[in-house]
Order: C-alpha cells, then sequence, then structure tokens
C-alpha cells in the first residue's frame, strides 16, 4: 500500500535532486529554497523509511535502494506528464509530443530520413530532438524528459530499467580531410597517426573504450595531441581545415565521405563494430506518435547496406 504522506512534490524534488546532483542547483530549478528542498527529501525518507540520497563529497549521490525507488518515480512522474500532454494535446487538436534523444551517429545517417517520412503521416505530433553523450540522454530518458533514445546500445550497467531494440550495427572510422598526407601511401603505419592532432571522442562516450583498446593493440597507448569532442559539426569543419585525425562512428560521416569530401583510412576497424538502436524505459507504453516513429526508424535502418 502506498504510503499516503508521499505527495507529487516528493518524487519531483527527489528526481531532481538526483539529476543535478545538487540540492542548491534543485531548488533553483524547481524555484523553491533549498531549505525546503531538504526537507522534503526528509520527509520522503521518513516515508519510505530509507535513505535516498547521502553526501558524497561536495556533491551528492542517490544510494542503491535510492536508485531503486528513482526508476519509478521517473516513471511515475514520467506517466503523469504524459496524461497531462495527452489532455492539453486533445484540447489544441495536437497529437501528443514525441521527444527523441539522438546520439550524433544516428542524427545524420538516418535520423533526416526518419523525420521526413514522420512528418508526411500527417499525426499532428510535436517532434523535439535533443543530441549529446549517450550518458546524458539516458538520464533524461529515465526521468521522463525524453521519450527514446537512439544511438549505441549502452554498457549493461547503465541499462538497467531500460529496453534496447537493435535497428543495425556499425563501426568506428580514422576519417581525413580528401588529400590528406596519410591517404595513397604504401603499407599503413599506426605510428604516424601521432604526428598530427586527434579529434577523439570524450572519455565518457561509449566509443571511447574501443578506439583506446585498438590503438593499444597496435602500439600507440597515448596519442600526444588530442582535442576531446562530440560536436560533430566542430570536427567536420576543423578536419576539413586541417591535417587532423578524426575518430568518430562511420554513421555521423557516411555522406562526407560517399562525396568525397573526406576520406577513412585503411585501418582496420572491425573490432569497434558495435550495435545501434532504440533505447526506451521497460515500463513504457509507446504513445501513437512514438509508436510511428519507431517503426519509421526501423525502416529506414532497414534500407542501409549491410
Amino acid at each position: 500500500m502506498i504510503d499516503q504522506r508521499i505527495k507529487f512534490r516528493h518524487l519531483q524534488t527527489f528526481v531532481e535532486v538526483s539529476r543535478q546532483k545538487s540540492v542548491m542547483k534543485a531548488a533553483e530549478m524547481l524555484h523553491v529554497s533549498q531549505p525546503a528542498v531538504t526537507k522534503t527529501i526528509r520527509e520522503l525518507e521518513d516515508a519510505l523509511g530509507v535513505r535516498v540520497l547521502e553526501r558524497d563529497g561536495r556533491g551528492i549521490r542517490v544510494t542503491r535502494l535510492g536508485e531503486v525507488f528513482l526508476r519509478h518515480a521517473g516513471a511515475a512522474i514520467s506517466a503523469l506528464r504524459q496524461g497531462v500532454d495527452s489532455i492539453a494535446a486533445d484540447r489544441l487538436g495536437h497529437g501528443e509530443p514525441v521527444r527523441i534523444g539522438a546520439l550524433p551517429t544516428v542524427s545524420t545517417r538516418i535520423m533526416p530520413r526518419a523525420m521526413a517520412l514522420f512528418l508526411g503521416e500527417n499525426t499532428s505530433s510535436r517532434v523535439k530532438i535533443v543530441t549529446g553523450e549517450n550518458a546524458v540522454l539516458l538520464g533524461q530518458l529515465r526521468i521522463g524528459d525524453l521519450d527514446i533514445v537512439v544511438g549505441r546500445l549502452a554498457a549493461p550497467e547503465q541499462m538497467t530499467g531500460l529496453s534496447f531494440e537493435h535497428l543495425y550495427s556499425e563501426e568506428v572510422r580514422f576519417v581525413v580531410r580528401a588529400g590528406h598526407p596519410l591517404l595513397g601511401r604504401g603499407a599503413f603505419d599506426f605510428a604516424d597517426l601521432t604526428r598530427y592532432v586527434a579529434l577523439m571522442p570524450t572519455r565518457t562516450s561509449i566509443i571511447r573504450p574501443f578506439v583506446e583498446r585498438l590503438l593499444i593493440a597496435h602500439g600507440v597507448p597515448n596519442w600526444p595531441t588530442q582535442i576531446e569532442t562530440v560536436s560533430h559539426a566542430f570536427g567536420r569543419a576543423f578536419v576539413r581545415s586541417n591535417d587532423a585525425v578524426w575518430v568518430i562512428s562511420e554513421g555521423v560521416v557516411a555522406a562526407d565521405i560517399e562525396d568525397g569530401v573526406l576520406a577513412a583510412l585503411p585501418i582496420d576497424t572491425s573490432e569497434t563494430k558495435g550495435p545501434v538502436g532504440l533505447t526506451i524505459r521497460a515500463d513504457q507504453q509507446p504513445t501513437l506518435g512514438l509508436g510511428l516513429l519507431m517503426q519509421t526508424l526501423r525502416e529506414v535502418a532497414a534500407e542501409l547496406p549491410r
């Protein structure tokens, strides 16, 4: 039986503090005082009979039992938000909104085509597309700020409470501008890479461990000059005007390579291949708009060369 002392404000406050990892930042987002946030969390812990948050240095982290409750709290808030959105959409004559988190690899490869087909169905659904690192997008998915994340499969420990559907697999590529000095040579030597600036995925990105293992296996444990970025706009502009080497998922640069603007170095990256697909909350019931979007993404992915 649900403790009647637990109110919506308790769930909302707990989810926000968990997301911000800070009482001060959560208070700013909720437009209340810090003492009010602290009091609300204490009330929630009293009702549950367990600690859900604890100090972690200068910040705050969610306890083990708090993580369990967070999944349900996020789902409850998401369900309520969907209900409110459904009523608002019905009154305005619009379909329910579809909020998408898309990793850069799909933002350029399948999302434009899928979105064109989706809009052609005239669902009247409002669409929001957010890009960013996988961990950030999955965090927003858990608390209901996003309805779906389209990208690479996350590590097992990040998939608790989430469901993944495989669409296709892709590799990481080492990409340079057309006419780069490393192109058109004989046998490729990995040591030559280190003479150039590397645009690398960030250390928290999914593909970073694959890249590091590949480099170590070929005698490059450290690339002296690196720029870490998840911005494909910056990466594309920088590598086209410099002799840098861009280490990036092939989906981001497939069109550039096809157009001859960029070129992939002759490196066997098959061991970096990983699944790309759809991630939603395991307890989530897709709305009509979300279900249609998922089907559209499946169809577009099926058209990709294998």
